[in-house]
């Protein structure tokens, strides 16, 4: 009987044939096809040693420890066995070869390119963040994630929108997100979480141009986007606050109305924005915790100093609010939590806004875990507390936290010693 070309070749899919033909693969694929190899099957089986024997014509005893081949010959056997190169049988057998030395090649080519893109932007030569940004995208893996998932123009994108924040003038209203996608990308929805790698490509730029670390939480973006003047969502961000008259149509008249009532109200940063207000306070206290403000606008009703409350960590409406107090010559006097994040809180806005501790030293601590019946341990990493150094080193040494809602009646007690004068 006559043996088919389709019968041969489907010999070589058989077991005894597996590792030969895919040490045969490595190779080939590695070397982009060259024949002028080797290839070895270490502790062959019988079937394997005596399918290699039929191949290439020379006897291996038994217990041979391994077979070792040259890529031409093995070619020629194949050729003369089936009328076709080794390639074309590997092909069959597994799929078509690469050639990983042109792939090589090419992936290096598209890199250069895609970089001197990149740097041909007027960034590239007068911000420092914009190099180090990109360097980091070449070095830690990003342009070739991008190269080989063909999502090169993502970078292209990135570079209009890094370039379009940078040439704002100061003067200039905020961005809301989509109008920006849509000016760099032609896309509203471009740079939404979620969306491909654009967005977080574009962050990571803004962290370095901020001195920041890498947004991770929705707040956290919210936060990094508005220090550019770009508005994510302007209605979810809010700040509550009670007893803060401020001057402006709207939003201005809204605030002074409720103050005078002693009732608290919810700003959004979508008033903020769009009805944009002055307050000329000269001591407006923080508070982290909303049950604080909720009894002293019980308690204290209209009699309540200013009181503004971050509501745990502080939303992109608070900061913007804390920077119209402090732009009017206001001053912020914050209390926090008594735990490791709560502290750090309060060194973040002494940083941000030059505020002052509101009883927030080692005696206020001790005084309250000495009647605090919780006794929650601290946890996460001590933080120093350069503006009373000894309540750090009390908190350590008691290992109790001590939250907001602990100390309200302290905290009430001083609210109503500032209004008063007492």
């Amino acid at each position: 009987m006559t043996t088919t070309p389709a019968t041969t070749h489907e010999r070589y899919l058989q077991p005894e044939y597996t590792r030969l033909l895919a040490a045969a693969r490595r190779s080939l694929e590695r070397t982009g096809g060259r024949l002028d190899g080797t290839i070895s099957v270490s502790a062959p089986t019988d079937a394997e040693r005596e399918a290699i024997i039929g191949l290439t014509g020379t006897y291996r005893p038994p217990g041979t420890a391994k077979i070792t081949i040259r890529l031409a010959d093995l070619d020629a056997a194949i050729r003369t066995a089936t009328g076709s190169p080794l390639a074309e049988v590997l092909t069959r057998a597994g799929g078509p070869l690469r050639n990983r030395p042109a792939e090589k090649a090419a992936l290096q080519y598209a890199r250069t390119q895609l970089l001197a893109q990149a740097e041909s932007s007027p960034l590239h030569s007068t911000r420092p963040w914009y190099r180090v940004w990109l360097s980091n995208l070449a070095t830690d893996g990003t342009l070739t994630t991008l190269i080989n998932k063909g999502d090169t123009s993502a970078l292209a994108h990135a570079v209009r929108v890094l370039e379009h924040l940078d040439a704002r003038a100061a003067d200039t209203p905020p961005l809301m997100l989509p109008a920006l996608a849509e000016i760099a990308t032609g896309d509203t929805k471009a740079l939404n979480p979620g969306r491909g790698p654009l967005p977080n490509l574009v962050l990571r730029a803004l962290a370095h141009a901020h001195s920041a670390s890498v947004p991770s939480t929705a707040e956290e973006r919210r936060e990094l986007w508005d220090a550019f003047d770009v508005i994510v969502d302007d209605l979810a961000s809010r700040v509550l606050v009670l007893n803060l008259p401020a001057h402006g149509q709207g939003l201005g008249e809204w605030l002074t109305g409720a103050a005078s009532y002693g009732t608290p109200f919810h700003i959004t940063l979508h008033q903020l924005v769009t009805l944009p207000i002055t307050v000329s306070l000269p001591t407006v206290y923080v508070c982290e915790n909303p049950a604080v403000l909720r009894r002293a606008a019980q308690e204290l009703g209209p009699e309540s100093p200013p009181l503004i409350c971050a509501e745990g960590r502080p939303s992109t409406a608070f900061h913007r609010l804390a920077r119209t107090i402090t732009h009017g010559g206001g001053t912020l006097h914050y209390h926090g939590d008594f735990d490791w994040p709560g502290i750090d809180m309060t060194s973040q806005l002494i940083n941000l806004y030059n505020a002052r501790p509101w009883m927030m030293t080692a005696a206020d601590y001790n005084t309250g875990i000495a009647q605090d019946d919780d006794h929650i341990r601290l946890r996460g990493k001590p933080q120093p507390t350069p503006w009373d150094p000894e309540l750090a080193a009390a908190m350590k040494r008691a290992d109790q936290a001590l939250y907001e809602e602990a100390v309200a009646d302290a905290l009430l007690d001083g609210l109503t010693v500032r209004k008063t004068g007492r």
